[in-house]
């Protein structure tokens, strides 16, 4: 028997799992002082820890020989002396009671994937494509395929790799510290599919089994590991993500379908919403969630039939509950396995650009769930998080708070944005919750919250990654879109960073929707008091490039949907709801609608059930869905309504003063031509005849909108499809239409010739 290569403090490091870098005793190993030892043709060793092992041999591929094994200073700890030059190329044969299997030993591969620069980037928060490297790549190492896995934990005291492939025994493929903080393995035959985490152990022993932050596919909940993914699939998108380089979305018609995939539709039921088929089929015990490939083939046709240019899901990334609706991200750089795999949500984007549908992606940069397997106290340290809770946790939603003046957190945020725009060829991103990034008091009492180094209640660092973010994004995706749900008057949250801004092309109007509903929840007989509500927006409309939303904020905890905040009986609600659609879609801004609102729901959205799809089962309903739809139409067709949102010269009153009707008429001017269309607006159900308003130039205006049309459920009161302008001896308008406004409802002119 050979003496020993290694003290037994060198070995027990390994066999107790405490050493940061097994390569240093694991694998092959040359012997400079072996000359001189019993064995003087002995110049290299292989060693191996193999928990389960009774006995191990080295095989040499070339002779296929057998070398036998011995264990030292412990019975699973093995090694053998070889003659001749050191060599990588070996196998580890295994006797584990009766069983014998042949392996290759994955200390024999020392060449990282991550380089040096890799990790220079990353420590410096500008790794673009960080994911590439990081979490688990199927890759072939010096001829051999296998899975090479890197995690970021720095403070921990050393990483396993653990999954079925070898019992979830951290004992078995110890990682190596490479650099910064990052620890890698490549372990050679493992495959795509095979689940695995990141066995983390902090410098006090303590285990942390965690999901991977870069992993690609997690499992279905409650099961959270996470699963070998290749992200490879074969787009037929180029010629729409050619377009979209050139074009410029704030001079486009974006008019957004806002969905949560989870309860648009349950299978059980044929193709939604065909008449006569609608049931509540998610109150059936065997209704399951629809896949990606069936909502591609049941919701774009949707979609598309009612005319949105765009598709915004609620967060598709992993989340461990059904409940967050997705807002409490698990898995960044994962699309929840809920409804199937990487692939089938590429061919749902894939098909939406096909059909000339855009899609975009809720992100969630703000916080992070404290779930056990996810990034909480990662490495056994606030490692994303911030240690002090006044910086690091929003105590009423339960979640922690990134840690934004980290560099390789920031790296992580900016990264994963840039992935969906590169993986999954998303057109945009809907960044929830920026007012909470924004403000480090925000939600916090006095005392619950720390200044800023100038003693403010800014968040610097957070203000910092928003303006990286998009000045990243916008570099590498141009004609995408970036969009700020920010609930504040923080300034300039749509201009570009290099006046100031945050750099967002898009920010909510949540102004304009509380205005909006305040207004049409009160009774038309009370609404002569409150113009100012339907009429303020305007003051503040091209501070930022607005975009309007009736969101799913605005439809559940109690509030009610639309339907149910509208006054009056039941062919009033219905009136009101197409008078607010109509306003909305000729108001300046970009429009979204959450599902449901198109055909009146009438109760909450409730996460756990169906859209209520058996309402179109009722006329007045699908006549609601009509509208919408043609509402879509006239907003496409008619550049003045989306051209010029976003400056004074494509909106002008005609009047807003006329609160005794509750009437509001109003201009909007194509930015490219000399086009223009009229808007009026009477909220009362009363119906007012010879009614002047005012217009810029003679001849006969076409009603191309009536809200009131008897095909939309209307009463069909209206103009006989137009009017012939007449001289007004007026200051501001030389001509003028003499009107019949219709009961609640909105209509649109347009100057033939």
């Amino acid at each position: 028997m050979s003496s020993s290569t290694l003290s037994p403090d060198q070995v027990y490091r390994v066999v107790e799992n405490r050493h940061s870098n097994p390569f240093e005793v694991l694998g092959s190993h040359t012997l400079e002082q072996a000359k001189d030892q019993a064995k003087g043709d002995a110049h290299w060793v292989i060693r191996a820890y193999l928990p389960d092992a009774d006995a191990a041999w080295v095989v040499r591929p070339e002779t296929w020989q057998e070398y036998a094994m011995e264990s030292v200073h412990h019975p699973h700890f093995f090694e053998c002396q070889l003659p001749g030059e050191a060599d990588q190329n070996y196998l580890l044969k295994v006797k584990e009671g009766d069983r014998e299997r042949t392996l290759r030993d994955p200390y024999a591969f020392k060449s990282p994937l991550l380089t040096d620069f890799d990790i220079y980037l990353f420590g410096e928060g500008n790794h673009h494509a960080i994911y590439e490297k990081m979490g688990a790549h199927a890759v072939e190492v010096d001829g051999v395929a296998g899975v090479y896995f890197a995690v970021w934990a720095p403070n921990a005291r050393n990483v396993s790799v653990v999954g079925n492939f070898n019992s979830w025994d951290g004992r078995k493929h110890q990682m190596r510290l490479f650099q910064g903080g990052v620890w890698d393995l490549f372990i050679p035959e493992l495959t795509t599919g095979e689940l695995y985490k990141f066995e983390v152990k902090n410098q006090h022993g303590h285990v942390y089994l965690k999901s991977d932050p870069y992993g690609f596919q997690q499992q279905v909940r409650p099961d959270t590991a996470s699963v070998v993914t290749d992200l490879s699939y074969h787009w037929h998108d180029a010629a729409w993500l050619e377009q979209r380089r050139s074009a410029d979305p704030q001079e486009k018609p974006v008019s957004v379908y806002e969905m949560h995939l989870g309860s648009w539709l349950h299978d059980g039921m044929d193709n939604p919403p065909a008449e006569g088929q609608a049931v509540r089929v998610s109150q059936k015990p065997e209704a399951r969630f629809l896949t990606y490939r069936e909502l591609a083939d049941r919701l774009i046709p949707y979609v598309k039939e009612l005319g949105y240019t765009h598709i915004e899901v609620l967060p598709v990334a992993e989340h461990p509950f059904d409940g967050s609706w997705g807002y409490q991200v698990a898995g960044h750089f994962a699309p929840t396995s809920r409804f199937g795999t990487p692939q089938d949500f590429m061919y749902f984007v894939d098909q939406c650009h096909a059909n000339d549908i855009g899609v975009i992606v809720d992100w969630v940069p703000g916080h992070f769930p404290k779930d056990a397997h996810g990034l909480a106290f990662f490495d056994g340290s606030h490692l994303y998080e911030h240690a002090d809770p006044r910086k690091g946790e929003h105590k009423e939603w339960g979640t922690l708070v990134f840690n934004y003046s980290r560099n390789e957190v920031r790296n992580f945020l900016i990264a994963n944005a840039l992935f969906w725009f590169d993986k999954y060829h998303i057109d945009g991103i809907r960044v929830d919750a920026v007012a909470s990034m924004l403000y480090l008091d925000y939600d916090r009492n006095d005392g619950e919250w720390i200044p800023n180094v100038f003693g403010g209640n800014e968040n610097l660092e957070a203000v910092d990654l928003l303006r990286q973010l998009n000045t990243v994004l916008f570099g590498y995706y141009p004609g995408i879109l970036s969009i700020a749900e920010e609930s504040t008057s923080w300034a300039n949250v749509s201009r570009p960073t290099y006046v100031g801004g945050l750099g967002f092309n898009f920010k909510w109007n949540m102004g304009w929707m509380h205005d909006m509903l305040n207004y049409f929840s009160e009774d038309p007989i009370h609404r002569r008091y409150h113009q100012n509500n339907i009429t303020f927006s305007i003051w503040y409309a091209f501070s930022e490039n607005f975009m309007l939303a009736l969101s799913h904020d605005e439809v559940v905890h109690g509030k009610g949907n639309l339907f149910q905040k509208m006054p009056g009986d039941y062919w009033q609600k219905l009136a009101n709801l197409r008078a607010l659609y109509a306003y909305m879609f000729t108001h300046p801004g970009k429009k979204t609608l959450f599902m449901g609102m198109e055909f009146g729901q009438t109760t909450e959205w409730n996460s756990w059930l169906d859209l209520d799809w058996s309402l179109l089962n009722n006329e007045p309903h699908r006549q609601l869905k009509q509208f919408v739809g043609d509402l879509n139409a006239l907003y496409k067709r008619e550049p003045a309504l989306y051209t010029d949102d976003f400056s004074s010269h494509g909106f002008e009153w005609i009047d807003c003063n006329d609160a005794d009707h509750s009437v509001v008429s109003f201009i909007r001017q194509d930015k490219h031509s000399d086009e223009f269309v009229v808007t009026v607006c009477n909220f009362t159900p009363t119906v007012h005849h010879d009614y002047w308003v005012g217009v810029p130039k003679p001849g006969y205006y076409q009603e191309i909108l009536n809200s009131d049309r008897t095909d939309y459920g209307g009463s069909g009161v209206g103009n006989n499809g137009g009017q012939q302008s007449h001289p007004w001896d007026h200051p501001r308008w030389p001509h003028a239409l003499s009107l019949t406004l219709p009961p609640l409802g909105v209509m649109v002119f347009k100057l033939n010739g």
